[in-house]
């Protein structure tokens, strides 16, 4: 038997998956560490907790698994992307606290550079908006307030990457100072269209570009773990940012194909194939994946809190214990009352991209109470989603392209929100047997290119269906609840 080891390092918590060779889960370990949150709007992570972590996770695996590492064939990585770690080459220590994708201290950077007229040039080359969320700022940031750090970096002293680069940099003991295209597409620095940093770009933002990494295709030789980690060397051979990571589990290989993740956030990909399409919506234009060195291309949106409303619940307002108590108080909720909220506690994304937003609950009433706010929580994810959406159809929509939205993460699995989701859509909304689809594009990655998977098609033909939810609300009833949801962002962002 041959294994697959995957390692999704994740906002809240690292995780390692060991997949057989069918493709099915054997052994799972999971660790979270510690948010900072420094100032308003500021969230950072250690780098050495991501690394501990991971390294942590990866031997409980192995351990519960009982394996042997001989028989560990090859390790994907898929991270969370945008979060930004600058360290120094002859220590590995970070010069400063991760600084996290969620982070909006560079709202005031992106502000200048626009009023400067430089969005469009971002936008034509990168295909993403001037926003926090982008690592390109955050790593301005890094520069501009670590003393001394910009001069280091142009000695070739310090090095930037995604967490990816970070953990390949680790494990392989700072052999390889490497990235894959699809996290690169994400850093507001690299030419999506030319495949290659953008030194424009870089010199606009004064970043030596002696920091970055190399970028390869999600397949490839990324490098051998250092051997005593693991008691042996292990190739790398597959990389992907997490929602990428996902459209290859959910194998939206097709153009017109479209899935949406439920994780801390909410990300949706529309695979738009060898076009790169320019957004008239403030969506994304990004890599999806690219192989063999041709890059597939898609829209994205970004939804900043989907999951991490219900932790709002939880740790906030403290009306929940676990996340699986919502969908019983939503169901249990005053059908005659109609409580909005907007979740933008960290402004909103994608289609308003409106950093300075905060949230806001509407509708309230003296009966109001965790019935109904867990009811808006689930809902506010099914709204979000569907401004997504018209976003994305109305920006490129294929000749009778199936409007099916398949799903994953945490949340896809509340049967409440998947049909509300489907309802106020008014598709259907698919979801597999296998949610782990993060960490199964990234152990595809790895395992075709070891040999062990079947090519695309071949997976393809693997992906199982769970539950499929058709749309059962009216036209009536759907068209009045999304215009209270419109109603209620815009208050929001007035106030």
């Amino acid at each position: 038997m041959r294994y697959i080891l995957a390692i999704d390092q994740g906002t809240t918590s690292s995780r390692a998956i060991l997949f057989d060779e069918s493709m099915k889960i054997t052994a799972t370990a999971q660790e979270e560490f510690e948010q900072h949150y420094p100032a308003s709007g500021w969230v950072e992570h250690e780098a050495s907790d991501l690394w501990s972590t991971v390294a942590g996770t990866c031997r409980q695996v192995i351990e519960r698994a009982g394996i042997s590492t001989t028989e560990i064939a090859a390790i994907g990585i898929t991270n969370q992307r945008e979060t930004t770690v600058v360290w120094d080459k002859d220590t590995g220590q970070a010069i400063h606290k991760a600084i996290v994708w969620q982070d909006r201290r560079t709202s005031q950077i992106c502000a200048e550079l626009r009023d400067a007229g430089h969005e469009e040039m971002f936008t034509d080359r990168t295909g993403l908006l001037l926003d926090p969320y982008f690592s390109g700022t955050k790593l301005k940031w890094i520069l501009d307030h670590v003393d001394g750090a910009r001069d280091r970096a142009r000695e070739g002293k310090l090095l930037f990457g995604t967490v990816d680069s970070f953990l390949i940099w680790k494990l392989t003991g700072g052999a390889e100072h490497v990235t894959d295209a699809t996290n690169a597409a994400r850093t507001l620095l690299y030419d999506i269209r030319k495949g290659r940093w953008s030194k424009t770009i870089c010199d606009l933002l004064d970043i030596p570009m002696e920091m970055l990494p190399e970028v390869k295709d999600c397949a490839a030789d990324f490098g051998m773990t250092r051997p005593d980690l693991f008691g042996r060397e292990i190739p790398i051979l597959g990389v992907a940012g997490d929602q990428q990571a996902a459209t290859l589990g959910q194998a939206c290989f097709q153009p017109g194909m479209l899935k949406s993740t439920y994780g801390t956030g909410c990300f949706a990909l529309l695979n738009t194939g060898d076009t790169p399409v320019k957004s008239r919506n403030r969506l994304l234009t990004t890599i999806a994946y690219q192989l063999d060195g041709k890059p597939t291309y898609a829209l994205e949106g970004s939804i900043f809190i989907a999951g991490a409303v219900v932790q709002w619940l939880r740790d906030g307002l403290k009306i929940i214990r676990d996340a699986k108590e919502t969908q019983p108080l939503a169901e249990g909720a005053d059908p005659s009352q109609n409580v909005v909220l907007v979740p933008a506690f960290t402004g909103l994304g994608a289609p308003y991209w409106n950093a300075e937003c905060r949230g806001a609950i509407f509708g309230l009433t003296r009966n109001s109470g965790p019935n109904e706010f867990a009811k808006a929580a689930l809902e506010s994810v099914g709204y979000q989603t569907r401004d997504l959406l018209e976003a994305m159809h109305a920006d490129w929509a294929p000749e009778g392209g199936d409007q099916t939205l398949r799903v994953d993460g945490g949340m896809s699995a509340s049967d409440y929100a998947m049909q509300f989701l489907s309802d106020i859509i008014g598709a259907p909304v698919d979801r597999p047997k296998v949610l782990e689809t993060t960490a199964m594009g990234a152990a595809w990655l790895a395992g075709q290119r070891a040999g062990v998977y079947p090519d695309m098609e071949g997976f393809a033909e693997m992906w199982r269906l769970d539950r499929s939810f058709d749309p059962g609300m009216s036209e009536d009833d759907r068209a009045t609840k999304y215009d209270a949801w419109k109603r209620a962002v815009s208050a929001a962002m007035t106030f």
